[in-house]
């Protein structure tokens, strides 16, 4: 996959704020105008068969704050608190499971953070007991957990196993001792590869590794090197982000110097370098910042037309509903997002009470159903056939969408998609830039002054 015709100044023209459409509506458009009564009645409904069910676990602690990092934290060097959290999460899980109809089955499981691995083994364990006390996995369980290997240790591991993981997902970032300490991330390549050597003895299946573009010093000759020492570890999965800087959502980014971060155009090198470099290890570009091997189901399940988007990125498990636990964490119905308290005391505080800790949530209308699949296709599947969706969706496609398309001559001429009259078809060059062709069919996107989001590039 070569792009080195591309041109600097289509980076420096489609380098604006959007949304990275995990979902849609993406979540800043969340209301707690849509009560908890609201949110139950949709819960009910979504229980009247036996839909597969997909459990998101947030487990929001972390020794130490990574620079970077955009995710809903608490920092604490207690590691008894995991414990307590455990026990509210079971209590959560105990008002839902009353709700649930009696043959779903849990066929997706994922615990992300913080740092699920800042919990001690033993409180994994617990953990998996309340799980199990309160849904009931599918024999093929998709089971995926986020280790940091600064303070992982085997018997993590080996108790992640016997809850019954079989993916892991571990962050590096960068290997290069300025730019960690740049992030306050310090994780030396040897505790990466005895942290993947643990990982395959102790049988997971599946191996990711997360890599960052766009931090403090980057360049492409340091980002290569990593590059080229992550590749020789031989994961299954790439999860290569680009650095969002959100200093006025993340109060801690504000300690990045922005004058020390790569310039768009660098920034850029850094994800054609990436692209190229992956694709010539073996990695298929998933897109979005994902690559996997070829006979990975991500990629078999793109090649087929069947990959879904959710909020833990790319699945073939996208058809299941999300029901999350714990503070900060999103479900997804059908029709209907929700999402929990995003402070801690207040969370325990809604749990001791009884009360779903519910904050905000959005109800889908008949056209976000549309444009929500629409979106969906173009991120993961990269092509619309608009008899085919037409077929899908029970509309006329190229009628409801009329302005939408015809808003796409620039795109083409850019090289980003093709174009036909059957069909809308996203380049090489535009899965770099997917972002940018999504954000044509969404009805709420703002100006672009008035947007919130990181940049696309």
């Amino acid at each position: 996959m070569s792009l080195v015709t591309f041109d600097l100044d289509l980076v420096r023209k489609y380098n604006v704020p959007g949304p990275r459409y995990t979902s849609y509506p993406p979540a800043t458009k969340f209301t707690d105008a849509v009560t908890v009564d609201e949110v139950r009645a949709s819960i009910r409904r979504n229980n009247e068969t036996p839909r597969d069910l997909s459990l998101y676990f947030h487990l929001p602690f972390c020794e130490t704050l990574c620079w970077f990092c955009g995710c809903t934290t608490v920092i604490t060097a207690d590691y008894s608190k995991s414990a307590t959290y455990i026990e509210y999460l079971g209590r959560e899980m105990a008002a839902i499971k009353p709700l649930l109809h009696p043959d779903r089955r849990a066929v997706q499981l994922h615990f992300g953070g913080g740092s699920p691995t800042f919990c001690k083994p033993d409180h994994l364990r617990r953990l998996g007991e309340l799980i199990r006390a309160n849904f009931t996995y599918a024999p093929d369980l998709e089971a995926g957990v986020e280790v940091d290997p600064r303070r992982l240790t085997r018997d993590h591991l080996v108790a992640l196993r016997e809850v019954g993981f079989n993916r892991a997902s571990m962050g590096v970032q960068d290997n290069n001792p300025e730019v960690q300490k740049a992030v306050h991330r310090i994780q030396p390549l040897e505790l990466t590869r005895q942290a993947v050597e643990w990982v395959r003895e102790t049988g997971f299946t599946s191996l990711n590794i997360d890599l960052i573009y766009g931090l403090p010093f980057q360049t492409p000759a340091s980002f290569e090197r990593t590059l080229d020492e992550i590749i020789a570890l031989n994961p299954d999965r790439f999860a290569v982000f680009s650095y969002a800087h959100v200093p006025w959502m993340k109060p801690a980014q504000k300690i990045v110097e922005a004058k020390v971060l790569p310039t768009p155009e660098v920034k850029f090198q850094l994800l054609k370098l990436t692209v190229e470099k992956l694709a010539d290890a073996g990695y298929v570009y998933i897109g979005m910042d994902h690559f996997a091997r070829a006979t990975d189901e991500l990629a078999v399940a793109q090649r087929a037309g069947t990959l879904q988007r959710n909020f833990q990125g790319y699945s073939t498990r996208g058809g299941a509903d999300i029901y999350a636990f714990g503070m900060s964490s999103i479900s997804q119905s059908s029709d209907t997002y929700w999402q929990n308290l995003k402070d801690l005391p207040a969370y325990y505080a809604a749990v001791d009470a009884g009360a779903m800790p519910y904050a905000r949530g959005y109800v889908l209308t008949a056209d976000d159903v549309i444009r929500r699949a629409t979106i969906m296709q173009i991120m993961c599947n990269l092509v619309l056939d608009f008899e085919a969706m037409s077929a899908r969706l029970g509309i006329n496609f190229r009628e409801y969408f009329a302005r939408e398309l015809e808003s796409l001559g620039d795109l083409a001429a850019d090289g980003l998609i093709e174009l036909s009259g059957a069909r809308l078809v996203v380049t090489d060059l535009g899965r770099l830039l997917v972002r940018i062709i999504a954000m044509r069919f969404d009805a709420y996107l703002p100006k672009t002054a008035e947007r919130r989001h990181a940049m696309t590039i």
